[in-house]
């Protein structure tokens, strides 16, 4: 019996070593050269994103789009999700701009102006014309529809502050201080997703899967309930880097100067 256990101990001490120590080796696609002081993605259409002395543009071949609002300050956050109705975050002046594919301003909407107080710290499209925002005040998360300028809490206030956050059309999701990965849904739903690893950068792939920079080394970590540990390194050729993209199975690494892309398959 005690051999029978030693051999189990032993069997799972490999596994779990190999799960730590497993990689993935994407190929390169493409590298060029970033002037971009952010350079922010790319669409399905083909173009890409980026900011430059606050100046906010979209490029693709001898196409030039650009942006710029001098009275609203710095652009805090960008959200890509619908190329036809962009939005721009300036959290110091508490306003979002929604623009067009060509980025003609739509609509700008400064929350200070509100009936209700909102001091937004966290924003993303949603659906049915509807803005996700984080509103510091209450601590919840809201929804504002723009068109009929109607604002709504949808969740609990929150216990802890946000670490990170980022949003697709039905769901805000978030990890805060402690590492916890929550998202909640447009109905107010909350679900504790997990315990996220130690990051200094992140992107969330799916409710169990999510790439992660931890000291200019990259990772892919999926959850796993039968082997929760299981992490991959993703091997890239640059040895440092400011930021990282994913999106349908294509890897952007951003350095100060270069920008490349890579294809990947996660397990």
């Amino acid at each position: 019996m005690q051999k029978l256990i030693f051999s189990f101990l032993i069997f799972c001490t490999i596994n779990a070593v190999s799960a730590q120590n497993s990689s993935i080796s994407p190929t390169l696609l493409s590298h060029f050269k970033n002037n971009s002081d952010e350079f922010l993605g790319f669409d399905a259409f083909g173009y890409s994103y980026q900011i430059k002395n606050n100046v906010f543009s979209k490029v693709k071949d001898s196409e030039l789009f650009e942006y710029k609002n001098v009275s609203l300050g710095k652009i805090t956050k960008v959200d890509l999700q619908n190329p036809l109705k962009i939005v721009l975050f300036y959290e110091d002046f508490n306003s979002v701009v929604l623009l067009d594919n060509q980025l003609n301003k739509m609509t700008e909407i400064n929350f200070s102006q509100n009936p209700t107080p909102i001091v937004v710290t966290a924003i993303g499209m949603s659906t049915q014309n509807q803005i996700w925002i984080y509103n510091t005040l209450n601590q919840q998360i809201s929804l504002f529809d723009y068109l009929k300028n109607e604002y709504k809490t949808v969740s609990i206030p929150l216990t802890e502050p946000i670490k990170y956050y980022q949003t697709d059309f039905n769901t805000f999701i978030w990890i805060d201080k402690k590492n916890n990965w929550y998202s909640c849904d447009i109905f107010g739903k909350i679900s504790l997703l997990g315990k996220i690893a130690d990051f200094d950068k992140i992107a969330i792939v799916s409710s169990s899967e999510y790439l992660f920079a931890k000291d200019n080394l990259l990772f892919f970590r999926g959850i796993d309930k039968s082997n929760p540990s299981t992490v991959s390194e993703i091997k890239i050729l640059e040895k440092t880097f400011d930021n990282f993209y994913y999106k349908d199975q294509i890897l952007s690494i951003f350095t100060t100067t270069d920008i490349s892309n890579y294809k990947i398959v996660t397990p």
